[in-house]
């Protein structure tokens, strides 16, 4: 039986190579390891050409928006804050676009931290830009382990159970969820750190990240899910 193509979104930066220094298509590892791990083929996705989107979505079976700097805060209508990375427009217009096709397209969608925002902002909801002044601590910040409690009646649930720990640093957080995003994860100060698409086959965003350790199963959900 043929793989399922799952693409995951990259980086278009400058890396170093040798005595070389040039620009680059960029994926951790871990994504592409996580995908064959589960039985699926990866596919790395550059964001360039718009007009690219819709053939992406027609010849991939899934997708993963992977992880990286925060989502310009002037698609949700806010100003940059100076606390977080700058931002990079060109990534987030393509990922938007190419998460709405998915979307549109009922092709299975896992958003990964960074592409979990860009699933809530994709369908109109907003981020808190600066997670510590809102809840007013910083353990969101830290990369100690905490605990994430899981619907169980999601499918994120029905992969990993009811609970999960993790440790993924974040600085931001969703405010307002998008249109049909549901909340499915929450930790204990009840910041959302996970969502799901109402009615579609598999639409999931997580802050954390799945793709890193020895726990693969809502990667292995996604896979199986973009199985025909």
């Amino acid at each position: 039986m043929s793989r399922p193509l799952i693409g995951i979104t990259t980086y278009f930066d400058a890396a170093r190579w040798g005595t070389w220094v040039r620009e680059a298509v960029l994926s951790p590892p871990a994504y592409a390891k996580a995908v064959d791990k589960a039985g699926g083929a990866p596919v790395l996705v550059p964001p360039l050409s718009l007009g690219a989107v819709d053939s992406y979505v027609r010849g991939l079976s899934g997708l993963i928006l992977a992880g990286g700097v925060e989502v310009d805060p002037a698609v949700y209508g806010e100003e940059w804050d100076e606390r977080v990375d700058e931002p990079q427009p060109r990534r987030d217009r393509f990922e938007m676009a190419l998460a709405k096709a998915a979307i549109d397209a009922d092709v299975p969608v896992l958003g990964v931290a960074r592409g979990m925002h860009v699933l809530n902002v994709t369908l109109g909801g907003s981020l808190i830009r600066w997670l510590p002044e809102a809840v007013h601590h910083d353990r969101h910040a830290a990369s100690t382990p905490h605990a994430i409690q899981v619907s169980v009646s999601s499918k994120a649930g029905k992969a990993i159970g009811d609970h999960i720990e993790v440790a993924t640093p974040h600085h931001q957080g969703l405010r307002r969820l998008g249109a049909g995003l549901i909340a499915i994860a929450w930790a204990d100060d009840q910041i959302v750190e996970g969502v799901e698409l109402q009615g579609h086959r598999f639409c999931v965003g997580v802050q954390w990240h799945p793709e890193r350790g020895n726990d693969n199963r809502l990667v292995d959900a996604l896979v199986e899910a973009a199985i025909p």
